[in-house]
């Protein structure tokens, strides 16, 4: 049957088993939400604010807003909270399901960092009086989408 010398190894690959399987379920759990709170923008400015602030820290303001906004805007009429699971509004996660929510959250992250390469590289060039106005006008779009279809538009 099981001598002393195969403990150790079935023990082993009981562990990596589970481990395995932790981790698998961990990732299907993740592929299975729209967005993250990571996603989301903690502060909001005034005018004072970005005036206080130089070009460089404006143009990441900047950045984040557009991320924000590219991220959830296509989810918006699903949800606008962070970490909702497509089960959490009543879609099967399935394998279909997923797969379409996979190659989206792919897609946008490769055209994220395209869009984060030509704000780095263009932006710069606008009026810092025109790029704070923008990150203002993005807050306020960020503002409504976190209002959600139930709020005040």
């Amino acid at each position: 049957m099981y001598t002393i010398d195969t403990m150790p190894k079935i023990l082993t690959n009981l562990i990596f088993f589970l481990a395995a399987n932790i981790i698998l379920a961990q990732q299907a759990t993740h592929e299975a939400i729209f967005f993250t709170q990571g996603s989301q923008t903690n502060k909001f400015h005034t005018i004072n604010d970005l005036q206080a602030l130089k070009k460089g820290q404006l143009v990441k303001l900047y950045h984040d807003r557009v991320d924000e906004i590219i991220t959830i805007l296509p989810f918006l009429s699903l949800t606008n909270q962070p970490g909702v699971r497509l089960s959490d509004i009543g879609i099967k996660e399935d394998s279909r399901h997923l797969k379409v929510l996979r190659n989206n959250t792919e897609s946008t992250q490769k055209n994220l960092k395209v869009i984060k390469e030509t704000i780095e590289e263009l932006v710069p060039y606008a009026d810092t009086e025109k790029i704070i106005w923008t990150i203002l006008y993005y807050e306020e779009v960020i503002k409504k989408m976190r209002i959600g279809v139930h709020g005040n538009f």
